[in-house]
């Protein structure tokens, strides 16, 4: 089995039965914030884009380049589709051009072609990707693959049980805007990055145990920053709070866990896998490359520079009354709403600053009221500010995801009362009513549903899945005195009132072993 290369989480699986291209990202993405590093624009994507099967794991638009599908892969190429909730994805890959389609049962194996198999898990929740996220088993003549990408199952027995897996490809890199964006002292930013990424390193060691691959194959972040305003959040600052290391990075964190199988992908990397072993040629020598790092990522920075520009030139929509644009869009959803709006809770302000620099409109998103009105100098458990033209832009192509956009983006600051609410992120990422009523049986499926299992953790009896996604707590609860985290996300809970630490609404069942 021959893995080449494409940068981020792409690559390309030839086999003697088949091909298959995973995730071509190319083009700027989130309001032209991230970029792929390193650079794979310059790649023979004519020649990598005619291929069997393509592969898409999930809608995010570091993973989903509808540009880049359009104008080079082939038309030709079957696509192996997750089994998701909604038919998104199928839909815009058909708008693509795409007309062949395997739609893989979720967990089962599939035998393409030529003996080459293929198993797709699915994972559905609402937090998961946009309204989903995907990670692909490869067979092939007794070759194994698992492409997990960013993708965060609660264990990958499902996989390990179709036997030895040689090459194991899963992100280590941060893929979100906590805490950067916040509104707090630097050292507390700091304080907060450490942490996330210490339990990023720290779900991929365990992710790498869990199935025992050969070899590890760090991809699917870090993204790049090449805007000026967005410079400082490449990890080249010396900054330990950065939360996107780079792949060198990884492999001396992993070093020190006792890792020693790690290979790092850069685009035109080849590696070939066999059930013995892993030969791997690369373009430049990759210890080199990241040693050059901040000249790339200059480099980059003048290349790209006018394509960010043009970028920005096109989100202005002077003509759009953004209260009266955000009305019409939002208050039918908030009337559709039961358990995203109860989760939310109060009040969520929009501070949007004009062209001008300067002006500033306030417009709130009341759930309790269900409206969208302006501000009336009430306290709100969350604030974001921005620039006005990135609403406009969002309401203009009437965009269904304000998370996987704007938020991604980086490109705003925020500020809160109190805990992290999962339920506002999930709201601004089901703008539309398929999505929306999803969200809203997923979270009243889960709500009613007794997990009745308990486990015992140090001292204390609890319940065995976490309240937060269902993670098993016997593999990723750890307990320190009182307090219970789940590394999986890194949710903590206080084991005396149940209470969740991390965000609202999230209580756990608990109890001292010595109580009856």
């Amino acid at each position: 089995m021959r893995v080449t290369g494409t940068g981020h989480a792409s690559m390309r699986i030839d086999t003697a039965a088949g091909s298959i291209l995973c995730d071509p990202w190319v083009n700027p993405a989130y309001f032209a914030s991230w970029f792929p590093f390193p650079d794979n624009s310059l790649l023979d994507w004519e020649t990598l884009g005619r291929v069997d099967y393509l592969y898409v794991s999930h809608l995010h638009r570091d993973h989903f380049d509808a540009k880049h599908l359009r104008e080079f892969v082939s038309k030709d190429a079957t696509v192996l589709l997750p089994e998701f909730p909604t038919s998104e994805m199928e839909d815009e890959l058909r708008a693509l051009g795409f007309t062949k389609f395997l739609r893989a049962p979720n967990e089962q194996v599939v035998e393409l072609d030529g003996g080459l198999k293929i198993m797709i898990q699915a994972l559905t929740s609402p937090t998961d990707g946009p309204i989903g996220d995907s990670s692909l088993w490869v067979e092939y003549d007794g070759v194994r693959l698992l492409n997990q990408n960013d993708a965060r199952p609660t264990d990958l027995t499902v996989f390990a049980e179709l036997g030895h897996v040689h090459a194991h490809l899963l992100q280590f890199s941060g893929a979100i805007w906590y805490p950067m964006v916040y509104e707090l002292p630097q050292a507390a930013k700091t304080a907060f990055g450490k942490q996330k990424r210490e339990r990023q390193f720290d779900r991929t060691w365990r992710y790498i145990d869990d199935l025992k691959a050969d070899h590890v194959f760090p991809i699917a972040g870090p993204p790049c920053f090449l805007d000026d305003a967005l410079w400082q959040f490449n990890d080249i600052h010396g900054d330990e709070g950065n939360i996107f290391p780079d792949q060198s990075v990884f492999l001396s964190e992993y070093a020190k866990v006792g890792g020693t199988n790690g290979i790092v992908l850069l685009p035109g990397s080849v590696a070939e896998v066999t059930t013995s072993g892993a030969t791997t040629t690369h373009p430049q020598p990759v210890k080199e490359f990241f040693a050059n790092k901040r000249a790339h990522l200059e480099e980059m920075r003048e290349r790209k520079r006018g394509v960010i520009e043009a970028e920005k030139a096109s989100w202005r929509h002077p003509e759009i009354d953004v209260l009266a644009g955000m009305k019409r869009r939002i208050e039918p959803l908030l009337d559709e709403s039961i358990y995203l709006a109860k989760g939310v809770g109060g009040p969520v302000r929009f501070d949007l600053v004009g062209y001008d620099g300067e002006s500033v409109e306030s417009i709130v998103v009341d759930f309790p009221g269900k409206q969208v009105r302006p501000y009336a100098d009430e306290k709100v458990r969350y604030r974001f500010r921005t620039e006005r033209a990135l609403i406009e832009h969002l309401l203009f192509i009437d965009e269904v995801d304000w998370v996987n956009s704007l938020f991604l983006s980086c490109r705003f600051s925020a500020a809160r009362i109190g805990q992290y609410n999962e339920f506002v992120y999930a709201f601004f990422k089901c703008l539309s009513t398929e999505r929306l009523q999803y969200a809203e049986g997923w979270y009243d499926e889960h709500e009613r549903a007794v997990d009745a299992e308990d486990i015992t953790l140090g001292d204390w009896v609890v319940q065995r899945r976490c309240p937060h996604l269902k993670a098993d707590l016997t593999r990723f609860g750890i307990v320190e005195g009182d307090q219970l985290t789940c590394q999986l996300h890194g949710w903590k809970f206080d084991l005396p009132s149940g209470r969740c630490l991390t965000s609202v609404g999230h209580k756990i069942r608990a109890a001292r072993t010595q109580t009856p």
